[in-house]
Parts: structure tokens; sequence; C-alpha cells
């Protein structure tokens, strides 16, 4: 059963819509807090050192019940700093398999995201030759989402059905598409795999399928009407492995998701075109 103390902390949701969903970075936070573990916090006990200890080429792999304050501390690292090096944001989501990096990737103590400058054209105002005020020049408008990361997995779409809802870069409430469809029909795998979750504990996606692809892809099947598949199961592409449904939805449809490296990624991108 997933930690109560975590999914307290989790903001209520007095009704879910199709895409008003807790985002799945949740669901790896309840994932990680099975068993008997707890979250640590900075402050209390067991805290984290203040002075971080990079180990240059080293790197450590989340088990089921890890955290990263837990892992952070085992190493004699600020859990920001552990964050910051592999490019985790907040809440500080880990999964298991994932492996972290025990130092920053390109020098310096943290390595935190580097913010594209900002073209939003002149800020003063620009006079012609005859000294009159003229409109600035705006700069061309740049892609919202980040460029698709390159993947060898071989996906496919996990049902058939139409498309209801769609990814939005930065919004939490569209992490992953809609498709809607009719209560049973088949919920497929993207692609091949191992189940790491299968179960109905994260309010707001009913019952949950999770497949880990390889060491830096997921994806995440919500609103089944049943679970045909448990943690552990290998599952190839194409195998049915729940049949849809509306637990945590107002209508019957698949909330699919695609993750690289615990980030959602806009699955469009990804599935081949229909």
């Amino acid at each position: 059963m997933p930690n109560t103390e975590v999914l307290s902390r989790m903001p209520p949701i007095r009704r879910v819509s199709r895409t008003a969903l807790v985002p799945l970075v949740a669901l790896v936070l309840a994932l990680a807090g099975c068993g008997s573990s707890k979250v640590v916090r900075e402050g209390g006990s067991g805290s984290a050192a203040r002075a971080s200890t990079p180990k240059p080429g080293q790197t450590v792999t989340v088990r089921k019940g890890d955290n990263l304050y837990r892992l952070a501390v085992n190493n004699g690292i600020s859990p920001l700093d552990l964050a910051m090096w592999n490019g985790i944001q907040p809440p500080y989501t880990i999964y298991p398999g994932q492996k972290l990096r025990l130092y920053p990737s390109a020098g310096g103590t943290r390595a935190a995201a580097a913010s594209t400058p900002r073209s939003s054209g002149t800020s003063r105002p620009v006079t012609d030759s005859r000294g009159r005020t003229v409109a600035p020049t705006q700069a061309p408008p740049q892609p919202t989402g980040p460029a698709p990361a390159s993947s060898a997995v071989s996906w496919r779409w996990p049902a058939d059905g139409q498309l209801v809802s769609r990814y939005t870069d930065g919004d939490p409430t569209r992490q992953g598409i809609g498709v809607a469809g009719a209560a049973g029909q088949a919920v497929r795998a993207a692609g091949d795999g191992v189940i790491v979750y299968s179960g109905s504990g994260l309010v707001g996606y009913g019952e949950l399928i999770i497949i880990k692809h390889d060491e830096q892809w997921l994806s995440a099947y919500g609103h089944n009407r049943k679970r045909l598949v448990g943690e552990g199961d290998r599952v190839k592409a194409g195998q049915q492995i729940a049949e849809m449904g509306r637990t945590g939805a107002e209508r019957d449809m698949l909330h699919f998701e695609i993750r690289y490296n615990g980030k959602p990624v806009d699955p469009l991108r990804y599935l081949p075109r229909r």
C-alpha cells in the first residue's frame, strides 16, 4: 500500500475530469514510498550534511523504497545538489531502476539547469531617422516544448479510439494524452518492458499500470476498469495489459503518458501517425 504520509501531502482533488489529473510525479513518490520507509526531511533527524562531497564517476541505482533524501544522506550529498546534478525537479521524484549521478555533470558543485535567454525584443524605445518612435522588432516565437529525445523503444498506440486530450508542456494537469473508447476494450503495452507498478493507490488515475521499457523510458496507463498484469511481469508491445474503464475519470478512456528520465514528454512525438 502507498505510504500514507506521502499521499497525505498530495493536494486534494474535489473533481477529477479527463484532463485534471494529479501529476504522475506524485505516483512515483507513492511507488518509491511503498514499504516501511518514510521520507526524511532536511533539518529533522537524519538530515543531510550541509556540504556535499561529489563522487566523480560514481552512480547509485534507485531501489523500491528509496527516496531522494535518503540516497543523498547515505552518500554525503545534500538532497538539493543530488536533485540538480540529475536534473530532477520539485517534488524531487525518483523511480526504481533509475541511475543517479553522485557528481555534477559539467563542473561546479551544482549543475542547475541553465535558463534560456529570453528574447523579448528591444526594451528601449526605437526611433527612426526623423526621431519618430516606432514599434520595436519582436523576436519570432519559439517552440513551447523541448526537442524530443531519441528513443530506442518501438512505440505503438496503447488503445484504439478518439484522441480527446493532448499533452501540454509545463501543465501538470496535461502530462499525457487521453484516448476515449468503450468500457472493457483492450489497453495494450506501447512497447516491450517490465511492469513496475500495478495498482489503484493514487487518487486521480484509478486503476493504473506503469511499464519500464529501459533505464530511461517509462509509460503509464490510467483509468482502467481491470488490470491484467502484476508488478514484475514482462510484457511485449501490443500485449493486452488492461481493460479500458473510467476509474478516476468521467468517461471510459485511457490516460497515457510517456516519460523520459522521469519527466513527461509529448506522446504524440513518439507514437506513429494514424
